[in-house]
């Protein structure tokens, strides 16, 4: 199961930055609406249409990549971040949950920033979690105040020149921007149309970001992410289970058994 959970994270990852997928990065909306009043409440509300849409859109195609991919995200983050006993485990990624906005290495700004553009990178849904109920900021904070280290400057940077040109597009910093206006900046900054970035570039940032946004939905809950399992169950992925009975290999039916992640393996040795 390990070399085919590679393939499908590679084949995952490998449309995720390329430039057809557009839900994965938040293009604008623009409707066209003619004068007067009710034109404009007809616009407003096929606007909120296609929002909604766009939203959906986005997150099918995450999850659907999600499905292949959360194995092997799961299993390389644990490579890069393996704590060598279960206490060093715990204090890896459950200790510190930045409940209060300030993270371990993020400041308030900085952790306000990061979580919105987790947000329009993977929004919730109504019954379905999003990268906030999954604390995806808290695995990036965590990520940079550990094994990402040599990545604080480029989030320094990338943050103070994404919010830049969010002052200087629409006159507001970005986490007080409307979601429509937020997947503008995010769509500029892929495409390379953004400006004020020297040091990353706009698309190097956005796209690393987008990974650890991946990372920190479906990782092992171990690392500060995928709290309650959020992104797991959005996928259908059952965790780090120790076997699979034949049955459950030949199985079309949906996987029942509890989901299994590192801290609770750690602690039945």
């Amino acid at each position: 199961m390990g070399q085919e959970q590679n393939r499908l994270c590679k084949h995952a990852l490998k449309h995720c930055q390329s430039s057809e997928v557009g839900a994965c990065c938040g293009h604008a909306v623009e409707i066209e609406t003619n004068d007067g009043a009710g034109s404009a409440a007809r616009g407003a509300e096929g606007e909120t249409l296609m929002k909604k849409k766009h939203d959906e859109s986005r997150r099918a195609f995450l999850v659907g990549a999600a499905v292949g991919a959360a194995g092997a995200v799961a299993s390389t983050t644990a490579e890069a971040q393996t704590p060598s006993t279960p206490g060093d485990a715990h204090s890896a990624g459950m200790a510190h949950d930045a409940t209060g906005g300030h993270g371990v290495f993020l400041n308030d700004d900085y952790y306000a920033t990061v979580a919105a553009i987790a947000e329009r990178i993977m929004p919730d849904a109504p019954g379905e979690p999003g990268a906030k109920e999954a604390n995806v900021v808290n695995y990036i904070d965590l990520a940079l105040a550990g094994a990402y280290s040599d990545l604080q400057d480029l989030y320094r940077r990338g943050l103070a020149s994404l919010d830049a040109y969010s002052q200087a597009t629409f006159k507001e910093s970005f986490v007080f921007l409307k979601p429509e206006q937020q997947d503008q900046i995010l769509t500029a900054m892929e495409s390379g149309k953004a400006t004020g970035f020297t040091w990353p570039a706009a698309p190097a940032f956005f796209n690393t970001v987008r990974m650890h946004v991946m990372e920190g939905m479906f990782s092992d809950p171990v690392y500060g992410g995928n709290k309650d399992f959020a992104g797991w169950r959005l996928a259908g992925f059952p965790g780090a289970q120790p076997t699979f009975t034949e049955a459950d290999m030949n199985s079309s039916q949906a996987f029942t058994k509890p989901i299994v992640g590192l801290q609770s393996r750690a602690r039945s040795r």
